[in-house]
């Protein structure tokens, strides 16, 4: 980080910055915490041509989980461009690993957060599944969301990059013959959108908090779905949070169903090494 960023974010904050260092684990961004004598700050930089937009609806996203008061996102303090790179300014959350307590706490407010209703799916705003746009247009059936909002423009994308054929793809239609079974009395819940291991924290008292969200308003089983998709949870997170939203018989089909939406993503995003599971689930279903 250059010294006119650093004069700039102690400008924005009020106080002196007295040390920068590199967080790691973003794919995307470059990541820092940055302290200065009273308070730490997390700092994400990225010079990309989406950057601003990305960074804009990020930090809607948490505003919007939020104020659904269920589960706690970081504060955010500023979101700008200088110098041809945006940046997104948040307090730092001093983190822990979770005990099997926290994660009860996480499955409870999660669980509160998908009761967050809507009368349509999707969102008054576009946003991004990590840099890849998500359309949000509304809808008000799920089954058409998922399909022209989801399922379709990975495939196209996939198929645009060469990473699918266009013969391994389903119809639109063929698509929406085998959910319409599956779909049935699904109501419109908030959703993290991108909730895998990386985008949740425990703070050191315990607290949880979500993190880079893709959110819209889906199936809340979307949202399981991805926190099973590279290993799950512990089995305590999954018990608190089916306490207070059932599966049912169909449950496990929709949550494959709706892997395949994270896994189209990564494939488009970092290429053939996520061929096999996508082609065994249009295999499997379609």
């Amino acid at each position: 980080m250059n010294n006119d960023l650093k004069i700039h974010l102690s400008h924005i904050l009020k106080e002196s910055i007295t040390v920068v260092s590199p967080v790691h684990g973003g794919d995307i961004s470059s990541a820092y915490k940055v302290k200065t004598s009273n308070n730490s700050y997390f700092l994400k930089l990225n010079s990309s041509t989406n950057a601003a937009k990305m960074f804009q609806t990020e930090a809607y996203g948490l505003q919007i989980i939020n104020e659904a008061n269920t589960i706690k996102t970081p504060k955010v303090l500023a979101c700008d461009i200088f110098q041809n790179s945006s940046f997104l300014l948040m307090e730092f959350i001093e983190s822990k690993l979770p005990s099997s307590r926290d994660y009860i706490n996480l499955g409870n407010q999660l669980a509160q957060l998908h009761q967050c209703t809507s009368d349509k799916f999707g969102l008054d705003h576009d946003n991004f599944i990590g840099s890849l746009p998500q359309s949000n247009k509304p809808n008000r059936t799920w089954t058409d969301f998922y399909i022209t909002e989801r399922l379709v423009p990975q495939l196209e994308l996939a198929i645009q990059k060469q990473l699918l054929s266009k013969y391994e793809c389903p119809s639109a239609q063929n698509i929406k013959d085998f959910l319409k079974s599956l779909f049935k009395d699904i109501k419109p819940a908030l959703l993290h959108g991108d909730l895998w291991s990386g985008n949740y924290l425990i703070s050191k008292n315990g607290v949880p908090y979500l993190i880079d969200p893709a959110v819209y308003f889906g199936h809340h089983e979307v949202d399981i779905a991805m926190t099973k998709l590279f290993g799950g949870f512990d089995a305590t997170f999954y018990d608190a949070y089916y306490s207070n939203l059932k599966r049912d018989e169909n449950t496990s089909t929709r949550i494959e169903i709706y892997q395949l939406y994270y896994l189209l993503v990564h494939l488009n995003l970092f290429g053939s090494s996520y061929y096999g599971s996508v082609s065994t689930i249009l295999k499997k279903y379609f």
